[in-house]
């Protein structure tokens, strides 16, 4: 794979705050946060000068917060355009920051809990390896307009915060139309279903694809005979009742609600028009494919899957069907992402004084989270890759003089030796039955990683010229 960076700061070779310093900055501020990702922004710089330099650097208001982000978006786009598809997932989170939240910032779903909603757009193969960050909005609640979404129902979708659903989705036609030689397919679990975004997709010169998991009840244009008066006929039972397409299996990761299975899928799918919600009886009809999947035979413990699929894919044949709910697992991973810049980096810990501040610092932590993720996952897709394509020299050297206790060979060793290496500096056992090392592993292993290599780069051996 092209357009890998080797070391994190490389990401913001593009960055520009109109001024070198604050550039170099950025650059180290990213650099130390990945080597600590769990300590806070005073641990994790090596020196108070540092630490003071990086709080002057987020208090400061000439540093633009969507810059931070724009440089690794610019890195992302370029290692998109060697892609044939990437899944563009859309997902929010909540950032809780309990009795340490900047005064400035506002509620979540409850008056008593001060925080942000994290709402972004993550970029992964239908491989679910992480390219990066596409987007993120963060936004707040005031106190006034807790519980009353009943009454905004009728509201303009540029008024509602579903709408972020919708601007997500058209950045995904922005992108398209920048990677024209790569499919776009953009990605939503049941918030994003938002009929906005098919007629969007619609009326789009340079459209996205979309692949969405339904939430609403939706009818047909057709009138429903037997049920009689002003009824309509219902998209899910009109699936429902649609010839079975195709059977398949597939691994369930366990979760906090479900232990690990293979469920086995029952698919059925039907192309149709919809006719828009009452609220939004303006908009016109929109044509979807409507896939249908269901768990036969699984635990009945309210766990069993159950998926309505909205896309503007086609569906000629059981390929075609089989790829949109491929395309939908391709979203799993937006979880993982998030786990790792919650847990991982620890971000609802971060305690500064206004708003402005702590998004400049999520900012930087949205590339943390890429970057392990991304380590994490190359390894198992392209395990065949050499180490000195993500890892400098002075990395992989001192992590194997270190876990192999022997002197480097000449050449890199492949991802799929090293990455469980450096996983071992984080915990991971390394023995021969055991499954591929997890992201925890690897980041704890990384922070090691960083102080070896700066140890090799002052005392060990003199080390070629990095790029």
């Amino acid at each position: 794979m092209n357009a890998i960076p080797t070391t994190i700061e490389q990401e913001f070779n593009t960055i520009d705050f109109g001024h070198k310093s604050r550039n170099d900055r950025s650059k180290a501020i990213l650099k130390a946060l990945f080597a600590n990702p769990q300590e806070s922004i005073n641990a994790a710089c090596d020196k108070w000068k540092d630490a003071k330099g990086a709080y002057r650097f987020l208090q400061n208001s000439q540093v633009d917060s969507d810059e931070i982000l724009s440089a690794h978006r610019r890195a992302t786009i370029q290692r998109i355009k060697f892609q044939k598809v990437v899944c563009v997932a859309q997902d929010t989170t909540e950032l809780d920051f309990g009795n340490h939240a900047p005064d400035d910032v506002r509620c979540l779903n409850q008056a008593e809990r001060r925080g942000l909603y994290d709402h972004s757009s993550v970029v992964f193969t239908p491989e679910k390896l992480c390219l990066g960050v596409l987007d993120v909005d963060f936004f707040d609640r005031s106190e006034e307009s807790l519980g009353n979404a009943a009454e905004r129902k009728t509201d303009p979708i540029e008024d509602k915060e579903s709408f972020r659903w919708l601007q997500g989705y058209r950045r995904c036609c922005q992108l398209a139309s920048q990677c024209p030689q790569t499919q776009i397919v953009s990605l939503a679990d049941r918030e994003g279903d938002i009929y906005d975004i098919f007629v969007e997709a619609e009326k789009h010169e340079c459209p996205a694809d979309f692949v969405i998991r339904s939430k609403q009840v939706r009818s047909l244009p057709e009138k429903d005979e037997q049920a009689g008066g002003n009824t309509y006929k219902k998209m899910r039972e009109e699936v429902e009742n649609s010839n079975l397409v195709t059977t398949r299996q597939i691994e369930l990761p366990a979760t906090a609600k479900r232990a690990a299975r293979t469920a086995t899928l029952e698919i059925r799918a039907i192309r149709t028009k919809v006719k828009p919600p009452h609220a939004r009886s303006a908009l016109p009809e929109v044509t979807l494919s409507v896939v249908l999947v269901q768990e036969v035979g699984g635990p009945g413990d309210g766990t069993d899957l159950n998926w309505l699929l909205l896309s503007s894919l086609p569906i000629d044949d059981y390929q075609d069907v089989l790829r949109i709910v491929d395309y939908y697992v391709a979203r799993w991973p937006v979880e993982m992402f998030f786990r790792v810049y919650k847990s991982g980096c620890r971000v609802e810990d971060i305690m500064l004084e206004t708003k402005s501040r702590l998004i400049r610092a999520l900012m930087f932590y949205k590339v943390v989270a890429w970057r392990i993720l991304f380590v994490t996952f190359l390894g198992r897709e392209c395990p065949e890759l050499p180490s000195d394509v993500v890892f400098s020299e002075a990395e992989w050297k001192s992590v194997w003089k270190i876990v192999e206790e022997t002197e480097p060979p000449k050449s890199a060793p492949e991802l799929s030796q090293f990455i469980p290496m450096l996983a071992q500096l984080g915990g991971y056992n390394r023995r021969k039955h055991d499954g591929p090392p997890g992201m925890e592993t690897i980041w704890r292993g990384t922070r090691r990683m960083m102080d070896f290599a700066l140890a090799w780069r002052s005392f060990g051996p003199p080390v070629s010229a990095e790029h």
